[in-house]
Protein backbone atom coordinates (compact mmCIF):
# COMPACT_ATOMS: atom_id res chain seq x y z
CA UNK A 1 0.00 0.00 0.00
CA UNK A 2 1.56 3.82 -0.99
CA UNK A 3 1.73 6.29 1.35
CA UNK A 4 -1.51 8.14 0.10
CA UNK A 5 -3.21 4.84 0.29
CA UNK A 6 -2.11 4.34 4.36
CA UNK A 7 -3.05 7.91 4.93
CA UNK A 8 -6.53 7.93 3.37
CA UNK A 9 -6.73 4.46 6.06
CA UNK A 10 -5.64 6.40 8.87
CA UNK A 11 -7.18 9.25 8.44
CA UNK A 12 -10.42 6.87 7.87
CA UNK A 13 -9.88 4.99 11.00
CA UNK A 14 -9.02 8.20 13.34
CA UNK A 15 -12.71 9.43 11.89
CA UNK A 16 -14.88 6.17 13.31
CA UNK A 17 -12.97 6.46 16.08
CA UNK A 18 -13.97 10.03 16.77
CA UNK A 19 -17.38 9.56 15.99
CA UNK A 20 -18.33 7.50 19.23
CA UNK A 21 -16.29 10.50 21.59
CA UNK A 22 -18.10 13.06 19.61
CA UNK A 23 -21.55 11.65 20.16
CA UNK A 24 -20.46 10.94 24.01
CA UNK A 25 -19.62 14.16 24.44
CA UNK A 26 -22.76 15.16 22.75
CA UNK A 27 -25.10 13.11 25.05
CA UNK A 28 -23.52 14.26 27.90
CA UNK A 29 -23.41 17.95 27.64
CA UNK A 30 -27.46 17.33 26.51
CA UNK A 31 -28.25 15.52 29.42
CA UNK A 32 -25.90 17.93 32.18
CA UNK A 33 -28.55 20.12 32.80
CA UNK A 34 -31.38 17.33 33.20
CA UNK A 35 -29.00 15.96 35.61
CA UNK A 36 -28.52 18.82 37.90
CA UNK A 37 -32.43 19.28 37.76
CA UNK A 38 -32.45 16.02 39.34
CA UNK A 39 -29.87 16.59 41.64
CA UNK A 40 -31.28 19.62 43.24
CA UNK A 41 -34.94 17.93 43.33
CA UNK A 42 -33.73 15.03 45.48
CA UNK A 43 -31.51 17.49 47.73
CA UNK A 44 -32.98 18.50 50.86
CA UNK A 45 -32.81 22.35 52.13
CA UNK A 46 -29.61 22.10 53.91
CA UNK A 47 -27.75 21.17 50.60
CA UNK A 48 -29.13 22.88 47.85
CA UNK A 49 -25.54 24.85 47.53
CA UNK A 50 -23.51 22.73 48.52
CA UNK A 51 -21.98 22.35 44.81
CA UNK A 52 -21.38 18.74 45.04
CA UNK A 53 -22.01 16.75 42.07
CA UNK A 54 -24.74 14.07 44.44
CA UNK A 55 -26.63 14.80 47.40
CA UNK A 56 -24.95 13.97 50.38
CA UNK A 57 -28.39 12.34 51.65
CA UNK A 58 -30.59 12.16 48.95
CA UNK A 59 -34.54 12.28 49.70
CA UNK A 60 -37.94 11.63 47.66
CA UNK A 61 -39.70 14.12 49.75
CA UNK A 62 -39.57 16.81 47.84
CA UNK A 63 -41.35 14.38 44.90
CA UNK A 64 -43.72 13.65 47.63
CA UNK A 65 -44.52 17.49 48.78
CA UNK A 66 -45.40 18.18 45.01
CA UNK A 67 -47.96 15.05 44.56
CA UNK A 68 -49.45 15.37 47.47
CA UNK A 69 -49.18 19.15 47.27
CA UNK A 70 -48.19 19.44 51.01
CA UNK A 71 -47.08 23.06 49.29
CA UNK A 72 -48.50 26.77 48.80
CA UNK A 73 -46.26 26.62 45.97
CA UNK A 74 -48.01 23.05 44.09
CA UNK A 75 -51.13 23.25 46.24
CA UNK A 76 -52.69 23.63 43.05
CA UNK A 77 -50.66 20.93 41.15
CA UNK A 78 -52.74 18.23 40.00
CA UNK A 79 -55.62 20.79 38.73
CA UNK A 80 -52.94 22.67 36.19
CA UNK A 81 -51.56 18.97 35.28
CA UNK A 82 -55.07 18.57 34.69
CA UNK A 83 -55.51 21.71 32.40
CA UNK A 84 -52.24 21.17 30.36
CA UNK A 85 -53.74 17.70 29.07
CA UNK A 86 -56.54 19.38 28.49
CA UNK A 87 -54.92 22.54 26.25
CA UNK A 88 -52.42 20.03 25.30
CA UNK A 89 -55.07 17.32 23.57
CA UNK A 90 -57.50 19.94 22.34
CA UNK A 91 -54.55 22.13 20.79
CA UNK A 92 -53.22 18.71 18.74
CA UNK A 93 -56.67 17.70 17.78
CA UNK A 94 -56.85 21.43 15.91
CA UNK A 95 -53.84 21.54 14.34
CA UNK A 96 -54.27 18.24 13.19
CA UNK A 97 -57.83 18.36 11.70
CA UNK A 98 -57.15 22.04 10.06
CA UNK A 99 -53.36 20.43 8.80
CA UNK A 100 -55.73 17.52 7.36
CA UNK A 101 -57.90 19.57 5.75
CA UNK A 102 -55.99 21.86 4.31
CA UNK A 103 -53.91 19.03 3.08
CA UNK A 104 -56.32 17.22 1.46
CA UNK A 105 -57.70 20.57 -0.09
CA UNK A 106 -54.42 21.80 -1.49
CA UNK A 107 -53.01 18.48 -2.73
CA UNK A 108 -56.21 16.39 -3.93
CA UNK A 109 -58.34 18.96 -4.98
CA UNK A 110 -55.91 20.99 -6.29
CA UNK A 111 -57.93 24.44 -6.13
CA UNK A 112 -55.99 27.20 -7.95
CA UNK A 113 -54.98 28.81 -4.67
CA UNK A 114 -53.27 25.66 -3.16
CA UNK A 115 -50.01 27.65 -3.40
CA UNK A 116 -50.69 30.75 -1.85
CA UNK A 117 -52.39 29.67 1.21
CA UNK A 118 -49.18 27.51 1.81
CA UNK A 119 -46.97 29.84 1.39
CA UNK A 120 -48.92 32.33 3.07
CA UNK A 121 -49.34 30.23 5.70
CA UNK A 122 -45.78 30.08 6.57
CA UNK A 123 -45.01 33.83 6.13
CA UNK A 124 -46.89 34.34 9.58
CA UNK A 125 -43.76 32.76 11.08
CA UNK A 126 -41.87 36.02 9.58
CA UNK A 127 -43.42 37.77 12.73
CA UNK A 128 -42.29 36.61 16.22
CA UNK A 129 -45.23 35.57 18.86
CA UNK A 130 -43.68 38.16 21.39
CA UNK A 131 -45.00 40.93 19.10
CA UNK A 132 -48.81 39.66 18.86
CA UNK A 133 -49.31 38.68 22.02
CA UNK A 134 -51.19 42.10 22.84
CA UNK A 135 -52.98 41.87 19.76
CA UNK A 136 -54.00 38.61 20.89
CA UNK A 137 -55.12 39.65 24.03
CA UNK A 138 -57.02 42.23 23.32
CA UNK A 139 -58.84 39.78 20.84
CA UNK A 140 -59.99 37.40 23.20
CA UNK A 141 -60.61 40.44 26.07
CA UNK A 142 -63.30 41.23 22.81
CA UNK A 143 -64.63 37.60 22.89
CA UNK A 144 -64.91 37.33 26.80
CA UNK A 145 -62.39 34.30 26.63
CA UNK A 146 -59.44 35.87 29.17
CA UNK A 147 -59.09 33.46 31.90
CA UNK A 148 -60.29 31.14 29.71
CA UNK A 149 -58.52 27.60 28.92
CA UNK A 150 -60.44 28.00 25.17
CA UNK A 151 -58.10 31.31 24.67
CA UNK A 152 -55.31 29.39 24.81
CA UNK A 153 -56.32 26.38 22.84
CA UNK A 154 -57.69 28.80 19.95
CA UNK A 155 -53.93 30.78 20.33
CA UNK A 156 -51.87 27.70 19.95
CA UNK A 157 -53.60 26.36 16.86
CA UNK A 158 -53.43 29.77 15.20
CA UNK A 159 -49.32 29.53 15.43
CA UNK A 160 -49.19 25.26 14.87
CA UNK A 161 -51.44 25.05 11.97
CA UNK A 162 -49.42 26.44 9.54
CA UNK A 163 -46.57 24.46 9.87
CA UNK A 164 -48.92 21.42 9.74
CA UNK A 165 -50.66 22.35 6.83
CA UNK A 166 -46.97 22.78 4.91
CA UNK A 167 -45.42 19.23 6.55
CA UNK A 168 -48.54 17.68 5.73
CA UNK A 169 -49.16 18.74 1.93
CA UNK A 170 -45.33 17.99 1.42
CA UNK A 171 -46.32 14.32 2.35
CA UNK A 172 -49.41 14.12 0.47
CA UNK A 173 -47.74 15.34 -2.60
CA UNK A 174 -44.93 13.03 -2.61
CA UNK A 175 -46.47 9.86 -1.37
CA UNK A 176 -49.86 9.25 -1.83
CA UNK A 177 -50.24 7.92 -5.47
CA UNK A 178 -53.03 9.90 -7.11
CA UNK A 179 -54.04 7.27 -8.61
CA UNK A 180 -56.04 6.41 -5.54
CA UNK A 181 -57.87 9.19 -6.18
CA UNK A 182 -59.23 8.27 -9.47
CA UNK A 183 -60.24 4.63 -8.50
CA UNK A 184 -61.58 6.22 -5.75
CA UNK A 185 -63.62 8.42 -8.10
CA UNK A 186 -64.50 5.55 -10.83
CA UNK A 187 -66.11 3.54 -7.71
CA UNK A 188 -68.02 6.72 -6.54
CA UNK A 189 -66.59 8.28 -3.39
CA UNK A 190 -66.93 11.87 -2.97
CA UNK A 191 -64.73 13.92 -1.45
CA UNK A 192 -65.27 13.00 2.42
CA UNK A 193 -65.16 9.77 2.06
CA UNK A 194 -61.90 10.11 0.36
CA UNK A 195 -60.60 12.05 3.04
CA UNK A 196 -61.55 9.28 5.85
CA UNK A 197 -61.32 6.29 4.05
CA UNK A 198 -58.15 6.92 1.92
CA UNK A 199 -56.41 10.05 3.15
CA UNK A 200 -56.30 9.76 6.89
CA UNK A 201 -54.86 6.27 7.15
CA UNK A 202 -52.34 7.02 4.59
CA UNK A 203 -51.26 10.23 6.43
CA UNK A 204 -50.73 8.12 10.07
CA UNK A 205 -46.92 8.78 9.94
CA UNK A 206 -46.78 12.57 9.62
CA UNK A 207 -49.65 13.18 11.49
CA UNK A 208 -47.87 11.41 14.93
CA UNK A 209 -45.29 13.94 13.60
CA UNK A 210 -47.19 16.65 13.69
CA UNK A 211 -49.53 15.82 16.56
CA UNK A 212 -46.35 15.50 19.07
CA UNK A 213 -45.18 18.86 17.77
CA UNK A 214 -48.37 20.36 18.68
CA UNK A 215 -48.40 18.69 21.63
CA UNK A 216 -45.20 20.16 22.79
CA UNK A 217 -46.19 23.80 21.04
CA UNK A 218 -48.88 23.49 23.67
CA UNK A 219 -47.63 21.64 26.48
CA UNK A 220 -43.82 23.92 26.88
CA UNK A 221 -46.44 27.33 25.98
CA UNK A 222 -45.49 30.01 28.88
CA UNK A 223 -46.31 33.21 27.34
CA UNK A 224 -49.28 33.45 26.09
CA UNK A 225 -50.78 30.57 28.97
CA UNK A 226 -49.51 33.89 31.45
CA UNK A 227 -50.87 36.50 29.79
CA UNK A 228 -54.50 34.62 29.40
CA UNK A 229 -55.00 33.07 32.56
CA UNK A 230 -55.05 34.60 35.84
CA UNK A 231 -56.55 32.18 38.16
CA UNK A 232 -54.64 29.83 39.56
CA UNK A 233 -56.89 26.93 38.95
CA UNK A 234 -57.44 27.58 35.46
CA UNK A 235 -53.45 27.92 34.76
CA UNK A 236 -50.69 25.42 33.62
CA UNK A 237 -47.75 24.43 34.87
CA UNK A 238 -45.27 26.40 32.84
CA UNK A 239 -47.32 29.63 34.39
CA UNK A 240 -46.91 27.59 37.82
CA UNK A 241 -42.88 26.61 37.66
CA UNK A 242 -42.46 30.88 36.58
CA UNK A 243 -44.26 31.83 40.01
CA UNK A 244 -41.71 29.88 41.54
CA UNK A 245 -39.39 32.66 41.04
CA UNK A 246 -41.84 35.39 42.48
CA UNK A 247 -40.99 33.82 46.10
CA UNK A 248 -38.92 35.77 48.59
CA UNK A 249 -37.65 32.37 49.07
CA UNK A 250 -37.28 30.41 45.97
CA UNK A 251 -37.48 26.69 46.66
CA UNK A 252 -35.63 25.27 44.15
CA UNK A 253 -35.80 21.51 45.25
CA UNK A 254 -39.21 21.73 44.68
CA UNK A 255 -39.35 23.06 41.40
CA UNK A 256 -36.99 21.27 39.93
CA UNK A 257 -39.56 18.36 41.23
CA UNK A 258 -41.68 19.55 39.72
CA UNK A 259 -40.65 20.58 36.28
CA UNK A 260 -38.76 16.75 35.97
CA UNK A 261 -42.97 15.50 36.80
CA UNK A 262 -43.87 17.81 34.33
CA UNK A 263 -41.79 16.27 31.50
CA UNK A 264 -42.48 13.17 31.84
CA UNK A 265 -45.97 12.94 29.88
CA UNK A 266 -44.27 14.19 26.54
CA UNK A 267 -41.37 11.88 27.08
CA UNK A 268 -43.29 8.49 27.42
CA UNK A 269 -45.53 9.63 24.80
CA UNK A 270 -42.15 10.47 22.36
CA UNK A 271 -40.91 6.82 23.07
CA UNK A 272 -44.18 5.46 22.78
CA UNK A 273 -44.35 6.67 19.31
CA UNK A 274 -40.48 6.62 18.60
CA UNK A 275 -41.03 4.48 15.41
CA UNK A 276 -43.77 6.16 13.68
CA UNK A 277 -41.72 9.96 14.35
CA UNK A 278 -38.84 8.56 12.32
CA UNK A 279 -40.66 6.90 9.65
CA UNK A 280 -42.82 10.25 9.67
CA UNK A 281 -39.68 12.46 9.66
CA UNK A 282 -38.30 10.55 6.62
CA UNK A 283 -41.08 9.52 4.43
CA UNK A 284 -42.25 12.00 1.64
CA UNK A 285 -38.97 13.78 1.87
CA UNK A 286 -38.22 11.80 -1.88
CA UNK A 287 -40.26 11.45 -4.36
CA UNK A 288 -41.75 8.17 -5.38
Amino acid sequence: MNATGMTATTSRRLGNAALPLLGIVLVVWSLLPVYHMAVVSLSPDDELFDGTLAPAHPTLDNYATVLSQDDYTVQFFWVQLWNSIVVSGFSAFGILAIGTLAAFAIVRLQPRWGGLLTNTALATYVIPLSFLAIPLYKTMANYNLLGTRAALVLATITFGSPYAIWVLSQYARSSIPFELDEAATIDGAGPWRMYFQIFLPLMKPPMVVVGIYALLLAWNEYLLAFLFLSDEEAMTLPVTLGNFLNSDQVPWNLMMATALLYALPPVIIYYCFQHNVSSGSTAGGVKN
